[in-house]
């Protein structure tokens, strides 16, 4: 099985950086799929990776170029802090269901809908927002929404960005992968100042940050090289397939 969750964990993240998916939208439903780990579980083993992945992606990515702008790092600020809040609303939640399958399936469904908004992203209208203020809201609804749902909020990420701020898909993934590294670390400072992630399997953890790891590298160079049609066409065809598996484990959490 820690084969299994070592290639979960690369496939994921090499998508998650080069289409700006970040991974833990794979990741998680993937992990809720195979079912061996409670909701905290999941959720601290889709953000190490994750993590993991974003670190690593985003050096490479400035080692090719990239520079933070002034827009991203509000929004930034905003994801971080949207991150602890989605955190403890994440706690929350977990509190509300004696039967944990039930908050699999409210989260795969809000996960569903929130997906299928995304491959809207190029038929709605574009705006170039500069607004500092409303930015700074953008990423704490991004940083709280990825952080409820155990994700890194990726193709969320991508398509605020691609709507809000009219940046190219391949140019929003490298932001969003940006974005999902600094959402993320807040999230893991919680978790180890609560000390929940010695609660994981610290075998199968490690395997999956050593995945995090490869796929952010692998993912990072194909974006460089990879046009932006088929990075738009491997963006969607990812999300579709999410779509797919999230509705699945719905399904099977309310039957």
């Amino acid at each position: 099985m820690t084969i299994i969750y070592f290639f979960t964990a690369i496939i994921a993240t090499t998508l998650g950086s080069l289409a700006g998916l970040g991974g833990g939208v794979i990741i998680k439903p993937v992990l809720d799929t195979l079912n061996h780990f409670d909701l905290s579980s999941v959720s601290i083993l889709s953000s190490c990776t994750v993590f993991a992945m974003a670190l690593i992606s985003t050096f490479k990515q400035m080692k090719n170029g990239f520079q933070v702008q002034k827009q991203m790092i509000v929004l930034s600020i905003g994801s971080i802090l949207g991150g602890v809040l989605g955190k403890h609303f994440f706690d929350l939640f977990l509190k509300l269901f004696t039967d944990e399958q039930i908050g699999k399936g409210i989260q795969a469904l809000i996960l569903s809908v929130l997906l299928i908004i995304t491959l809207l992203k190029n038929k709605l209208p574009k705006q170039k927002i500069s607004n500092s203020f409303f930015i700074f809201f953008l990423g704490l609804f991004l940083g709280g929404t990825a952080s409820f749902l155990g994700i890194g909020g990726g193709p969320i990420n991508v398509a605020i960005l691609v709507i809000f701020m009219s940046l190219p898909t391949k140019v929003a993934a490298i932001n969003s992968v940006f974005i999902i590294l600094l959402s993320q670390f807040s999230k893991l400072s919680l978790l180890i100042i609560e000390a929940k992630i010695q609660t994981v399997d610290i075998k199968i953890l490690l395997f999956m940050i050593v995945g995090g790891i490869g796929g952010g590298i692998l993912g990072a160079k194909l974006n460089k090289i990879l046009s932006e049609e088929i990075i738009e066409k491997i963006f969607s065809i990812s999300v579709l397939g999410i779509i797919a598996l999230n509705v699945f484990n719905a399904v099977k959490a309310f039957a």
